[in-house]
């Protein structure tokens, strides 16, 4: 009978205790939608962030000629975000980089190629999709989109199934089979560096975004990416997007891609 009665006393004191959690618990799930994120609102904490409610970019290829006009972008980008750069092809990580039009746009069946086309390089990247498949595929939720559009990446959560990799039909994603920091030749400390196992990719600078500075590769182009809110009918893309005729890769897909390539 004793040992029942402190059976019963031990199983109470723990129920107790665990309803006293319990409402914490809750209103953090609650406040953070659920998945134990920071809140919508508090995404921007600084006044000068910049805001939209659908984060969209335009590249005129127009304004370029040949690889070296793309130099200054990519390096620009892989340099603030610590990406390493490695010469094996099977470990490379890129945020960015160039790829022919028959690779970027494969399902434009464009048999006669304007000359200009068919030998320019067009920088590709991480589409940030209104529908992103990565998001549905991770297990670990250490990819998600946030309201504003934008795809990011959760380094710590990430458990390098690459599953997300799989899904991406872009092939904007990087996994890190080695340690990537040896190969960085000059650390940003205000970008955090990742580790082996880890994947990675774009996330239209979404750290510069919130003190309110512009994407460094749209800031690195010289007018030849354009940034803006594409829900908003003042702002620069969509003024582009209403004056030039505009391409998105693989847009049959269903994804729908937020980056626009005026050709």
């Amino acid at each position: 009978m004793k040992s029942s009665r402190r059976s019963f006393l031990k199983v109470a004191g723990v129920s107790a205790l665990g309803t006293g959690l319990l409402k914490p618990v809750a209103d953090l799930l609650a406040a953070s939608g659920g998945h134990g994120e920071a809140p919508a609102e508090k995404v921007y904490k600084n006044e000068k962030a910049l805001k939209a409610k659908q984060w969209a970019m335009v590249i005129d290829t127009r304004k370029f000629g040949s690889e070296k006009d793309l130099r200054p972008i990519i390096e620009a980008c892989h340099k603030i975000h610590n990406v390493p750069s490695i010469d094996n092809k099977r470990h490379e990580i890129k945020w960015i980089w160039e790829e022919e039009f028959k690779h970027a746009f494969p399902d434009q069946e464009l048999r006669f190629l304007p000359e200009r086309i068919e030998h320019l390089p067009f920088l590709v990247f991480c589409n940030q999709c209104e529908n992103p498949p990565c998001v549905r595929a991770c297990p670990t939720k250490a990819t998600f989109k946030r309201d504003d559009g934008i795809v990011l990446m959760d380094f710590h959560r990430c458990i390098g199934c690459r599953f997300c990799m799989a899904a991406c039909p872009y092939g904007s994603r990087s996994f890190n089979f080695r340690d990537p920091r040896p190969f960085i030749k000059e650390t940003n400390p205000k970008f955090p560096t990742r580790m082996k196992g880890v994947v990675e990719k774009c996330n239209f600078c979404e750290e510069r975004l919130a003190v309110g500075q512009i994407p460094a590769c749209v800031e690195a182009s010289n007018g030849a990416l354009v940034f803006g809110d594409l829900e908003d009918p003042e702002s620069d893309v969509r003024k582009l997007l209403r004056e030039n005729f505009t391409i998105r890769r693989k847009q049959a897909l269903g994804t729908g891609p937020a980056i626009y390539y005026i050709v």
